[in-house]
């Protein structure tokens, strides 16, 4: 790969700065002479002037190509080529521009644009890596027809749309349907694969297909059944049919991203489609079930609809997220997908928002695209969308989705298309709305109550901190759910959505017995952050009475938080009434497993740490662990003479099947066998890990063994057994990092990357190693700085091969202003150092940049 380094400092883009391209391009024609270290690119376009363009400069994207010949109506050209791309006088009427190019696939680590996984081909274009590939106007408005002609030895060459024909040596492809260069895709190399069909609702048969190496054919059938699941709800929620006559899915070993909507050749990182109970967990069923439904969605929310720029890019991402949360919840439980969601908005889009790497949805400028995919894109982006429908209603939700469909099908769309397409369907005004795209961090609501004479009065005042760029923040509209309880646990008034529109606003209930029991925020309505006086009696009030599952699970949430800040800061003893709580809902075998696994589940140290800080202390990362680890054994100690008959209960007994109400079963059980564990010394664990059947049991008990130090055999084995198997070797290097004591987990990370199964080159193993390292809070912010150093060391090393994943590895310091000043002065002495490094890439600068700015 060539020097990552950029020829000059990084160019901030604008939004405002906005202009169209002066071409359309009526169609593109590709020519790929496929060879590792020569492969030939033979592109040919169909321009047209557009007559009303305010800016005809001809202008093509391309990066680390080697032009070989232009050429303008057959004859040939030479163009100027400047940074980023070229430039060329052209006719000012239509033309047809030709070029060939020469790239190499085997050199390009940075997995951008064509390059090889394990000796097959393969492409990632989106955000900008169609530049990589050959001279093009690389941006989501320029939208073409695409046929495609392959050449080369591989048994199988695939690229977008229908197959047109093949041959000894070659096979062509069309894409009726226009689409940007983002969602180009090839890949060819030896594959076979998995079949499938589905009939649409109009009667039409699709062929589908996962295409895998040999030996991974066992793993795909939940990945077939999971698409065909998803093809039928879109028709059935959305009214949307697939509308090409082939879909194909490919499993890739190194890839940046999880997937990738390609119009009709969906690339997927393996992790995220093939499964087999011997070789994944639940949540890898239920993660795979997700993105394959999401890359799917994207057909028509993403792809016929496309983003008119990426300053839009939670146009496309927020809307599927949703539509992917939706699937999740009709497919499983829709009160545990909600729990499960707002817990991983608040460990990931949370600290993001509140940091120095904050974001509106819709960013009002860039240096590198790729550094925006992020949570506040991807995730608030969904919230945003589920504001909206609960504001609109259902009926106009989907009355306006309709006309949205109808009216921008084949277009490049914004943001401000999306709303007013809301506004015409449903005659309300959004431009207040609007702010949740425009204004970065996560708005603080502070709630009062007064009660008198049956009149109960709550009143919110919202406000907003300052974020990077944006000092002042507007109120926004914000829908709250609130249901009130009676102080005997009946409901006596149902939810209703409130609308807040103003800094300070008040709502009075009348005609009532007592004082209520608030219920505010129920399916945690809006993403917020709720403040208001309580008491932890009131919370195990709301765990034990609240008709609303996500605020029941909130309270216990909040309770296990005070419990544990207690515990911090005044070393305070586990609260009695709280564990007696926990008992309670634990044993009562009438609740969803799922959800009392939920409950069971502690806040994760790093939001204990958040906590901490917006009260004004320092939170102590040792002191921390401690309290958790203290918590945890008194909580198996309270539970002892239970244990044995609720994990006896909680076994899943016959054979393995990867359904809402066997995973549920077996979280609880997993979580029951880590308190056993603590008890017996690791019994039990030894014995599930020997009689497991499943990825899940078995990963479980390794787990709980090696959290008790007492696993070492086990673990052995299971390297033994799951060596040949790549995505089980990524679990295996994860957990050893993540069960590590904290003055041991750097250590461990340091020497699992002199593995040899370590591989900087592959994302998933980095990300295994590295992530695990991060997510181990107290090992990763240890106060000997070895964890910092470690992770500095290796995101300098990794960011010559692959920018974009060493940029976004980067957000692990992104929380560091909350830690003392020995911490800070250990982290910023290594972010320093990594921005001094020779050469760094454009993707990582800005991000290290952007964090030490704070």
């Amino acid at each position: 790969m060539k020097d990552a380094s950029p020829a000059t400092a990084p160019k901030t883009f604008y939004l405002k700065d906005y202009t169209p391209f002066g071409y359309d391009a009526e169609s593109v024609h590709l020519t790929f002479r496929l060879a590792p270290e020569t492969t030939r690119v033979i592109s040919r376009i169909r321009f047209t002037p557009k007559p009303d363009a305010a800016d005809r400069t001809f202008f093509l994207h391309g990066e680390e190509l080697k032009l070989i010949s232009a050429k303008i109506d057959c004859q040939a050209v030479t163009p100027e080529l400047v940074e980023g791309g070229l430039k060329c006088e052209v006719p000012g009427a239509p033309f047809t521009w030709e070029a060939e190019v020469e790239i190499n696939p085997a050199d390009n680590t940075a997995l951008e644009g064509l390059y090889m996984s394990n000796h097959m081909y393969c492409t990632q274009c989106e955000a900008e890596g169609f530049r990589k590939i050959t001279y093009y106007p690389d941006r989501p408005d320029v939208m073409s027809t695409f046929t495609v002609r392959i050449e080369g030895d591989e048994p199988v060459m695939l690229s977008n749309g229908n197959p047109m024909g093949q041959g000894e040596g070659w096979a062509e492809w069309h894409d009726p349907w226009p689409k940007p260069a983002y969602l180009f895709a090839l890949v060819a190399g030896d594959l076979v694969n998995h079949p499938g069909s589905f009939t649409t609702k109009s009667g039409k048969e699709v062929e589908l297909n996962i295409w895998v190496r040999p030996g991974d054919e066992h793993k795909c059938a939940f990945g077939m059944e999971a698409l065909k699941k998803s093809m039928k709800w879109d028709e059935d929620v959305y009214g949307l049919e697939y509308d090409l006559d082939l879909f194909n899915i490919v499993a890739v070993d190194d890839f940046n991203m999880g997937a990738m909507e390609n119009k009709g050749l969906n690339i997927f990182n393996s992790s995220c489609v093939l499964a087999s109970p011997e070789t994944s967990t639940d949540a890898n069923f239920e993660r795979i079930e997700a993105i394959i439904a999401h890359e799917y969605f994207h057909n028509w929310t993403g792809n016929r609809i496309t983003c008119r720029d990426w300053f839009q890019l939670c146009l496309k991402e927020g809307l599927t997220v949703f539509r992917d949360a939706q699937f999740t919840a009709d497919m499983r439980s829709e009160p545990v997908k909600r729990i499960e969601d707002v817990i991983a908005l608040r460990a990931r889009q949370f600290p993001e928002d509140n940091g120095p790497l904050a974001h509106p949805p819709r960013p009002e400028q860039f240096q590198e695209i790729n550094n925006f995919y992020t949570a506040t894109v991807y995730e608030k982006g969904a919230e945003v969308i589920g504001m909206l429908k609960r504001l609109v209603g259902d009926e106009n939700y989907y009355k306006a989705l309709k006309l949205y469909f109808e009216r921008h099908d084949g277009q490049a769309c914004t943001i401000e298309d999306w709303l007013k397409v809301f506004e015409d369907a449903t005659g309300r005004g959004l431009s207040q709305f609007k702010l949740w795209y425009s204004q970065a961090g996560t708005p603080r609501l502070k709630v009062s109550e007064d009660y008198a004479d049956g009149t109960y009065t709550l009143t919110f005042e919202q406000s907003t901190p300052p974020t990077p760029g944006q000092p002042d923040k507007a109120p926004r509209v914000i829908p709250v759910a609130v249901g009130l309880l009676s102080p005997n646990g009946d409901e006596v008034r149902g939810t209703e959505v409130l609308e807040l529109t103003e800094a300070r606003q008040s709502f009075t209930y009348q005609g009532l017995a007592s004082k209520p029991v608030p219920s505010i925020l129920r399916e945690f309505s809006a993403p917020v952050i709720l403040e208001r006086e309580s008491t932890n009696a009131e919370r195990a009030f709301l765990l034990a009475h609240d008709t609303d599952p996500f605020n029941r699970w909130e309270a216990g949430n909040a309770l296990a938080k005070e419990v544990r800040v207690a515990m911090v800061l005044d070393g305070a003893a586990p609260d009695a009434a709280y564990l007696d709580a926990l008992e309670k809902l634990v044993r009562d075998d009438a609740q969803d497993p799922a959800f009392r696994a939920l409950v069971l589940t502690p806040p994760s140290q790093s939001d204990i740490a958040q906590t901490l800080f917006d009260r004004g202390h320092t939170p102590d990362p040792q002191k921390i662990y401690d309290a958790a680890e203290t918590f945890t054994q008194t909580l198996a100690q309270q539970l002892e003479t239970s244990l044995p008959r609720l994990y006896a209960a909680t076994t899943v007994d016959g054979p393995y099947a990867p359904d809402a109400e066997g995973a549920g079963k077996r979280a609880l059980n997993g979580r029951i066998l880590s308190l056993l564990t603590r008890l017996d010394g690791g019994e039990q664990a030894a014995r599930q890990y020997q009689a497991a059947d499943n990825m899940t049991q078995q990963y479980a008990a390794l787990g709980a063994l090696l959290k008790a130090e007492n696993g070492e055999a086990q673990s052995q084995a299971f390297f033994g057994q799951w060596q040949d198997d790549r995505l089980v070797m990524d679990k295996w290097f994860a957990l050893q990092i993540a069960c590590a004591a904290p003055e041991k987990t750097a250590a461990t990370a340091a020497a699992l990357t002199r593995h040899p199964l370590f591989s900087m080159k592959n994302p998933n193993r980095f990300r295994a190693v590295f992530g695990a390292l991060a997510g181990h809070h107290a090992g990763f912010h240890h106060a000997s700085g070895e964890g910092y150093q470690l992770l500095a060391d290796n995101l300098i090393a990794l960011d010559k091969l692959n920018p974009q994943t060493t940029a976004r590895m980067c957000a692990a310091f992104q929380t560091w202003k909350r830690y003392d000043a020995g911490r800070q002065s250990l982290i910023r002495a290594q972010l320093t150092r990594i921005a001094g490094t020779d050469g760094l890439s454009r993707d990582t600068t800005e991000m290290v940049t952007r964090i030490l700015d704070a």
